[in-house]
């Protein structure tokens, strides 16, 4: 959606002499603010546009400024198509409709489809993969949202949040916001957001520079370390979700796997789901509490 805006806001600026960012803002069905910041990223981007105030003042491009072929090489032509190109195999809001501008305006002959990505996982419905393009909205034109959230201890809440950023990391989407509940930053994985829901608060918080999804251990903590061994058989899922320096292959053929883990709910139920192929081995305080769990699910059968 915003890549397709920053094309239309560049052939309207073409079109016009002079446009007010209200004009641009009414044109295209989005805030003068959202304007405003599709403006900077023009600028950064290295298209001349000039701001004036007052009688007359509006927006515009430097004279003698044409987007044309020869703005770009023949390279950058074609790193900006298949950028695109990658974007609407992504399933990404609008940009077909931003390829196909582009591709006309380059000449490009487009090629047929040699990429399909899909972040959504096996069975996921249609509203839940349209999550992304509700909260790109939101994050841009900072609105607040509501949702119902499922947390990993299994926590149903209602959560009120001012949405910063989308993140894709390891295997899953995440969404960084200030939860208003919590009153802090926080991650919450979008497979996990029900009936998401955009308000008419505005607000304008930003995310701080250092702020990072990973966190850090320390000592002090007291995050205990694990020592996991898992068989062979399931190699192939040990080395997709492991760092290959926390794996050490034994002479038995097990691998060892060491990582940090709480003791919580959630770090039992993701080694129960590798069955029967993984044993702990450190430490011995989670060795009795999986050996428990495994009890309760034999008294079932």
């Amino acid at each position: 959606m915003q890549i397709d805006r920053l094309i239309q806001i560049v052939f309207l600026l073409l079109s016009h002499e002079n446009i007010t960012a209200k004009q641009l803002a009414g044109e295209l069905g989005v805030s003068t603010r959202t304007i405003y910041r599709d403006v900077n990223i023009l600028s950064i981007a290295g298209i001349p546009i000039l701001s004036r105030k007052g009688y007359r003042g509006g927006l515009s491009l430097l004279q003698g400024f044409s987007l044309d072929k020869s703005y770009f090489t023949q390279e950058e032509q074609k790193n900006i198509v298949q950028a695109l190109q990658i974007l609407k195999s992504s399933n990404y809001p609008d940009a077909e409709k931003a390829l196909n501008k582009v591709a006309g305006l380059f000449s490009h002959n487009l090629q047929s489809e040699w990429l399909e990505i899909d972040f959504s996982y096996w069975g996921s419905p249609e509203k839940e993969r349209n999550n992304i393009t509700v909260l790109e909205r939101a994050i841009i034109n900072k609105y607040v949202i509501t949702f119902t959230y499922f947390n990993s201890e299994l926590t149903v809440t209602d959560q009120i949040a001012e949405p910063l950023k989308l993140l894709f990391k390891s295997h899953a989407w995440y969404l960084v916001a200030y939860s208003k509940r919590r009153e802090a930053i926080r991650t919450f994985r979008m497979s996990r957001i029900r009936d998401l829901q955009i308000t008419d608060q505005i607000f304008d918080r930003e995310l701080p520079e250092d702020f990072s999804i990973t966190p850090v251990y320390k000592e002090e903590y007291n995050i205990p370390i694990f020592v996991l061994h898992f068989s062979e058989k399931i190699a192939y899922k040990v080395y997709d979700e492991f760092p290959e320096k926390n794996i050490k292959k034994l002479e038995d053929g097990k691998l060892e796997v060491t990582f940090r883990y709480q003791l919580s709910d959630w770090t039992f139920l993701y080694l129960l789901s590798f069955g029967e192929y993984v044993e702990i081995i450190e430490p011995a305080e989670a060795r009795e509490i999986l050996k428990e769990k495994a009890k309760k699910i034999c008294s079932m059968y």
